[in-house]
């Protein structure tokens, strides 16, 4: 890869990051709701939204400057990391049915007509749960870095995983704000986004 394409690639997954933390955080949703109220019923919905139609921008970036292939699975390590990936992927689908998904995708805010800025879904855990704080992030990462790496795959895992970590940290913050003690004790409990075996929620929260 050329550096013109390394910083092309960069630039817009921090684009996409700078954009989809904008919208995500509390400042600027309630920015929204004090100028523009009668957005906030559909503001999950174009969160969403946006975020589905902005992320393949990066990917194709990356897949045009795909670059020299670094490494490939192949032979019983291929069958390890495909196994892996597919396990992740199960995980994630599985743990879908502890999340009500007409509030997580903004269906039922638009529905109803709801205009409040904190997220409205109760504080619920799946078993994963117990185990690390932000399973999805967790389950994700796993299927990136079993992955075969060119170049450009290899500098959008990074720029992921720094962000996931990031990302993890301030999407706690408004967890607290909407969980307070309850979500405290909890992260006093249960790792973040690597499980370790000797710390898990041994009992309910």
């Amino acid at each position: 890869m050329s550096l013109v394409s390394i910083l092309i690639l960069v630039l817009a997954w921090l684009a996409f990051f700078c954009l989809h933390s904008l919208f995500a955080s509390l400042t600027f949703k309630r920015f929204i709701a004090k100028h523009w109220p009668a957005i906030m019923p559909a503001y999950r919905l174009l969160f969403n939204g946006i975020s589905i139609l902005l992320l393949p921008i990066p990917l194709v970036i990356q897949h045009h400057y795909a670059g020299a292939l670094l490494w490939q699975w192949s032979g019983f390590s291929a069958i390890i990391a495909n196994s892996l990936a597919i396990v992740a992927v199960l995980a994630i689908l599985w743990t879908l049915k502890y999340y009500d998904s007409s509030d997580f995708s903004g269906l039922k805010q638009f529905r109803q007509g709801i205009h409040e800025v904190e997220d409205m879904e109760q504080f619920t855990l799946s078993p994963i749960h117990r185990y690390v704080r932000h399973p999805w992030y967790f389950l994700i990462l796993i299927i990136l870095w079993t992955r075969s790496m060119d170049e450009a795959t290899l500098i959008s895992t990074v720029l992921i995983t720094a962000y996931f970590i990031l990302g993890s940290r301030l999407e706690e913050n408004k967890l607290m704000v909407y969980h307070g003690d309850v979500y405290r004790n909890y992260r006093n409990q249960v790792p973040g986004l690597f499980p370790l075996p000797w710390k898990y929620l041994k009992t309910s929260t």
